[in-house]
This record gives structure tokens, sequence and C-alpha cells, in this order.
């Protein structure tokens, strides 16, 4: 078994073109490398972050009862630009912080990203495995499309490539009740605008889950005692996070397009360029990534096999660690797409 400690490094970039022509300076890629390269380089998997969370919050998805826990893989752990670790507007340099961080796409991220791996593994290097959870789901598709010969497997949970218009005017809610705070000032804030983070947390903590998880208190097995101590602990979370990164990071969920980024217009074109064995995995209760939507996802990649995660957790059903039972059910596609 793979000793698992907490550790972040930094990746320099310099400065790096996005996708929207805008040019980000200083920036840096934060990471974690737990395991090591075999000596063809083709045991890597690599895990990308989910929004409102670091690299650290997808280490469950390396514990016991899971196939990487045996040391046979080398997993790379990496945080998306706007979350706080990886250049953000709360650390950016000087004229890009806050309100003028520019904007920055999930492409612009992957690219980050195998730019590290080139760092780390030189240019002769697979991956084994691309999976995560959301927005970490989100990134390991547009993997699949960016670098389609790198890519053996991927495992995306509880998301979609595209941004559909429902999860859309999800996002644009919580957005409003976090920037209708007087202390908002357009993201020029001098002090943090706390009304409006609460109200962004109590906001989000309503499509986190399902009806089913709020009917059957599942959230007693999160050991809440109340549903207002639920809500409380959605509100404290967000109060620990700054506003602009935020909302950084929810425009680069809004503004998810395949079609834009690899096609010419055209969604199956982008799926279509994958090449890897896929398992698309939504959660049965998801209130803003649907199963709909995945299904349609999933009809649009060679070879790609939907399969639901059976949960009344709703979105957090795929929160690394958060359900056991969900748990399984991703460890149980991660081993068969690992040949485990």
């Amino acid at each position: 078994m793979i000793e698992i400690k907490r550790e972040k490094k930094f990746f320099a970039l310099g400065e790096i073109r996005l996708e929207s022509g805008e040019r980000l300076r200083n920036a840096q890629l934060c990471y974690q490398v737990v395991g090591t390269p075999n000596r063809s380089r083709d045991n890597l998997v690599l895990i990308p972050s989910y929004y409102g969370g670091t690299h650290w919050g997808s280490l469950p998805l390396l514990g016991a009862d899971g196939p990487l826990a045996g040391g046979d893989y080398c997993v790379v752990l990496t945080n998306l630009f706007g979350a706080g670790w990886s250049t953000s507007p709360s650390n950016a340099a000087p004229g890009q912080g806050g309100a003028d961080f520019p904007r920055v796409s999930l492409l612009d991220n992957v690219r980050a990203q195998k730019a590290l791996l080139d760092r780390l593994y030189g240019e002769d290097w697979q991956l084994a495995l691309v999976t995560g959870w959301s927005m970490g789901g989100m990134q390991t598709l547009f993997w699949a499309m960016a670098y389609p010969e790198r890519v053996r497997a991927i495992l995306p949970f509880c998301c979609t490539a595209h941004c559909w218009p429902h999860n859309r005017v999800f996002l644009e809610g919580v957005k409003a009740a976090l920037c209708a705070d007087a202390a908002w000032l357009g993201g020029r804030y001098s002090v943090p605008p706390e009304r409006g983070l609460r109200a962004f947390g109590r906001a989000y903590a309503g499509w986190a889950y399902s009806q089913a998880f709020y009917r059957h208190e599942l959230w007693r097995e999160l050991r809440f005692e109340s549903l207002e101590a639920l809500l409380d602990y959605w509100e404290q979370d967000h109060l620990e996070q700054d506003a602009n990164d935020l909302l950084c990071v929810l425009h680069t969920w809004q503004s998810a397009d395949p079609a834009r980024s690899f096609g010419d217009g055209s969604l199956a074109e982008a799926l279509g360029r994958i090449r890897a064995r896929a398992i698309l995995m939504p959660g049965s209760s998801d209130l803003y990534f649907t199963v709909e939507d995945a299904r349609h996802e999933a009809s649009l990649i060679p070879g790609a096999e939907l399969r639901v995660l059976e949960s009344d957790w709703g979105h957090c059903a795929g929160g690394p660690g958060r359900s056991a039972a969900a748990m399984q059910q991703v460890f149980a596609a991660m081993a068969e797409l690992l040949g485990r």
C-alpha cells in the first residue's frame, strides 16, 4: 500500500496565452504526485480537481478500497486555475488580481497539465487513466478530446463535457446570490462580501444534494445533528473561500463548450475525437449534471459506456470519500478500466 501524505508543489509556467487570447502572467500550477512512474512511463493516472476543492480533496480516490492504493500507478493530482492554489484572482501577478484576472477555460487548464506532465516525464508518457468528479470530470473529458493519443481510459463522474443550459442557469442563481451583497463592488471589494458568500453557500446546498437526500435526512450520515447544522457548514465553507476565486472557476465551468474548443461548432465532432476507453458515470439524482445530458454525450463518443452512479446523494454522490456506497461503484468502474 502506498503512503499518502498531503503535499503540494508548484510548476512555473511563466506567461501563457489563454484560449480567450488573453495572457496570464507568472502562471503556476499547484500539484501533487503520489507513487512512482514505471520505466515506460505508461502507468500515469491524472486526477484534476473539482469546483470549490483542492487536489487534497481527491486523495480519497487513492483509498484502500480502490485500485490506485497498491502502488502500481503514479498518480498526479492537479488544481484548477482560479481555485486559490494554482494562479488565481487571490494570488495573481500585479495588475491581474481580483476582478482583473483573465478568463480561463477548461482547455487552458488541460494544456497547463500537459505541460506539467511533459516537464515531469519527458515526451514519451501515457496516461493509463484520467478521472475526476464534477469539474474534475469535465477536465477528464477535455483531456480525451485534446490529447486522444495520450489517454488510454477515462472515468468522468457526475459531470458532462458541455455546460448545458439548465446547469448554466443554476450557476447564475448562486452567482447572483453572491453578487447581490453590497460589499461585492463588482469584485473590487476591500472586505470579503460575507453576506454574499453565506447566501452562495446556502443556495448551493439546495442543488448539491437531491430531494431524497433531504427527505430521508441522509445528512445524518455526514454527522450533522440538524438540517441547520448542514446549512451552517455550507456557509462556513464558502466564507473560507475568496469570492473572486469562486466566480473565476464558476466562469470556467459555465464556458465549457467542446464544440467551440475542438470542433467546427459540432459537439459530435468534438466528442468524436475521443479514442480512450470511456465509462461516463452520471449521478442518478444529480440535479444539474443530469443523466439525460450525459447519455446524449456518451452517444457521441465512440465506444463509450454510460454507467449510472446510483445514489440519493445528488451531485455529492461523487464527492471523493463522502458516500461509501457511491465510492464502491466508482472504484469498480476504475478497476475495470485499469484491467485490475
